[in-house]
């Protein structure tokens, strides 16, 4: 089993213990979501990388550890509804969040045993994006389509960027955005079949793909897709 595999099948298992709670798939990989970027910024924040946390302190991923019970539970509640109210990748991917876990015991174990035992910022794009577009997947044949969404499969998707065949310097939307299939499809598309010079690859990384997409938790789905494989999107 690759690595990709082994971390879906890891983070899938805790799923079915959830659905007991009355968990849809579409709830816990949102929760995966929020709990996902706190835990990445944390990384990002200490060495050898040493940047700035978007998060404020008082809702950091070290506060968190530290709650247990009903202590825990509040305090996700209320940092998903602080991180809502910002701009930029926080407002997006936060918008409008809810804590849909609510046996505090529970949240815990997929904060410390399941999303904290991993270093998401030390796994390579490829692995950590295709193990989140692997629950997607899953949550996609669960789910189907519904509410005019539909999920593409990754083949049909692949054979559609080839027959549109982008080029570099070209400004890429997609105005129906869902998860951020065909924007990755279309990057992977030009760092394949072009030798991108330095000035491309800065427009490739900022300014070419663009995004919309009208509900709230597929935006925020599509936000952290393509940030675990490493790409920027300006999306609405």
């Amino acid at each position: 089993m690759s690595t990709s595999q082994a971390l879906v099948q890891k983070l899938w298992n805790y799923c079915n213990i959830l659905r007991d709670d009355g968990l849809s798939y579409g709830d816990y990989v949102e929760q995966l979501t929020f709990l996902l970027f706190l835990k990445m910024a944390d990384e990002q924040s200490r060495a050898p990388y040493d940047k700035p946390s978007p998060i404020p302190k008082e809702y950091g991923w070290d506060v968190l550890l530290k709650k247990d019970g009903d202590e825990l539970e509040v305090h996700y509640r209320h940092t998903l509804e602080a991180l809502g109210k910002k701009t930029g990748m926080l407002g997006v991917i936060f918008r409008k969040a809810q804590n849909k876990i609510q046996d505090p015991a529970k949240l815990r174990k997929l904060i410390v045993d399941l999303i904290g035992r991993e270093q998401w910022t030390s796994l390579t794009s490829d692995v950590k994006g295709d193990a989140y577009e692997g629950l997607l997947q899953k949550n996609a044949e669960d789910v189907k389509g519904g509410a005019g969404q539909y999920f593409t499969p990754r083949a049909l998707i692949a054979a559609m960027v080839d027959a549109v065949a982008p080029q570099p310097g070209q400004t890429i939307c997609d105005p129906a955005c869902g998860t951020g299939g065909f924007l990755l499809a279309a990057h992977d598309y030009l760092v394949k079949h072009y030798d991108l010079d330095r000035t491309q690859k800065k427009k490739l990384k900022h300014g070419t793909f663009y995004g919309i997409e009208l509900v709230d938790s597929v935006t925020r789905l599509c936000a952290m897709n393509l940030l675990l494989h490493g790409r920027s999107v300006s999306g609405h």
